[in-house]
């Protein structure tokens, strides 16, 4: 099994490529590091919904990919999710 990396943009301008632990509308969970170093880190969507933004260790990551995309890459990958019960 491959785990989904996505990249994100550090405060500096670097690019950094993650693993993602959960993928959520409201919310992205992504591992920085590996083995026992790794750590965790919560990314949600800025107030105007056009990234998702996180901290970890006092910099700053952004995913620049808006939640309307984010919402549209979970549907393409489970389509019965968002069926009615």
């Amino acid at each position: 099994m491959n785990p989904e990396k996505i990249k994100l943009r550090m405060e500096n301008g670097q690019t950094l490529e993650v693993v993602v632990l959960s993928k959520r509308a409201n919310a992205i969970q992504v591992v920085i590091g590996e083995g026992i170093h790794n750590v965790k880190c919560e990314l949600t969507p800025t107030r105007m919904g056009l990234s998702y933004a996180g901290s970890i260790m006092g910099r700053e990551l952004v995913y620049e990919r808006s939640r309307a995309q984010v919402e549209a890459e979970l549907e393409l990958l489970n389509p019965a999710l968002r069926k009615p019960r």
